[in-house]
């Protein structure tokens, strides 16, 4: 076990904390670095020390985080630092573009190539990748080294919990902190916290594609389907267009239950429901497609699915999600009733117009007519109307 040592800080420092001295920055590659001792660490143990300037020294205000007087402080200035050469970034003898790196994000990132390279596994190496993935939460090679050492150290792993959440709180759609995240709760065998992490995401982007895979791996990695119906139930309340939520809905259902005949009947109300109240709403209509596509007796075999949707056409509704889904249906009975084909034809020919004049295509009378002709002994229906809608 460590054991906290009183470290002497250079002129100009900033607090201690640990065994070793590690600052936390605000994880800006800018001029300006936030300090602060409460970032999840997996620091057990923190001392502090006035900070103090050597009198006379000229104040650097880009490295001042303005708020109690404490400073950024160079890996270079730090004295437990000076056994290790850092090693600074190779970009080649004629670098066409060089990125210009701030001092202190070069100070950072030099010591870390060197400590890499050293293959150093130590609490001072943590807190180096800390200052280091503030500085650019997107390196996944910085992100790696941090769990070989945590692996290495047998660190607090709940800690490293906080220190995520904090990261993906700041950086959401970062690809590294969730999988990352993922890792550690892999290595504890514990998924409970991590339902209730993406809905605190969710409260500030509903459709967080990295936070939904998240808890989907989540869900079914431990079970923890209980209640998760009617939190996308809730959802879809609040936002009835939330695509993220309708998808959630299917993946729920699919890893569950399962589309049994009372399920499907089930969701197909729900979701006439849903439509009812925006029918231009693509969301709950693609959701349809996708439950009566699980209907053995395809998707007009579903309660009254064509009755429903001729009633809200000869009310005059002319979405075209609407007339989409009327021709889906009309080409399913053809597919199942061949005798049908050429009335039902003429009247996917008549919804085709429909959907052309709602979305301001031009009509195409003579490509839809070819069509039509080829359709009437074609086999291959799902192409025909393709066609017949596009044209």
């Amino acid at each position: 076990m460590n054991t906290v040592r009183e470290v002497e800080i250079p002129t100009g420092s900033m607090k201690a904390r640990g065994p070793e001295v590690a600052p936390v920055t605000s994880g800006r590659a800018d001029v300006s670095f936030e300090v602060s001792l409460s970032m999840g660490s997996t620091a057990n143990n923190i001392t502090e020390e006035n900070t103090r300037r050597t009198p006379g020294e000229e104040q650097d205000d880009s490295l001042d985080d303005g708020s109690d007087g404490e400073t950024w402080v160079f890996y270079r200035e730090r004295k437990e630092w000076a056994d290790i050469t850092p090693v600074p970034q190779d970009d080649g003898p004629h670098a066409v573009v060089k990125i210009a790196y701030t001092e202190a994000f070069s100070d950072v990132y030099d010591y870390l190539r060197a400590v890499v390279a050293k293959g150093e596994l130590s609490e001072r190496a943590l807190y180096l990748t800390e200052d280091a993935i503030n500085m650019n939460a997107a390196n996944y090679t910085v992100w790696q080294y941090r769990r070989k050492i945590l692996r290495h150290l047998g660190s607090e792993l709940e800690q490293e919990l906080n220190f995520c959440r904090e990261m993906i709180e700041m950086n959401p759609k970062n690809y590294q902190v969730w999988h990352h995240r993922r890792v550690i709760v892999e290595w504890l065998g514990d998924g409970s916290k991590e339902l209730k992490l993406t809905e605190i995401i969710f409260s500030q982007d509903a459709k967080n594609y990295h936070a939904w895979e998240h808890r989907q791996w989540a869900l079914k990695t431990f079970k923890l389907y209980d209640g998760e119906l009617d939190y996308v139930d809730r959802l879809l309340e609040e936002d009835v267009r939330n695509n993220s939520a309708w998808n959630q809905r299917h993946f729920t259902i699919s890893q569950t239950t399962g589309f049994t005949k009372e399920v499907i009947q089930r969701e197909v109300e729900y979701t006439k429901a849903a439509i009812t109240k925006v029918v231009d709403n693509e969301s709950p209509w693609s959701y349809l497609r996708g439950v009566v596509q699980h209907c053995e007796g395809g998707l007009a075999s579903v309660g009254d699915l064509w009755e429903w949707c001729q009633k809200m056409y000869d009310e005059g509704q002319c979405s075209p999600h609407l007339l989409t889904f009327m021709l889906d249906l009309m080409e399913d009975r053809m597919e199942r009733q061949p005798d049908l084909r050429p009335s039902l034809l003429k009247r996917c020919l008549e919804e085709a117009d429909a959907v052309g004049y709602v979305i301001s295509l031009p009509p195409s009378r003579g490509q839809q007519t070819v069509a039509l002709e080829m359709a009437m002994n074609s086999d291959n229906f799902t192409g025909v109307l393709t066609y017949i809608i596009n044209s």
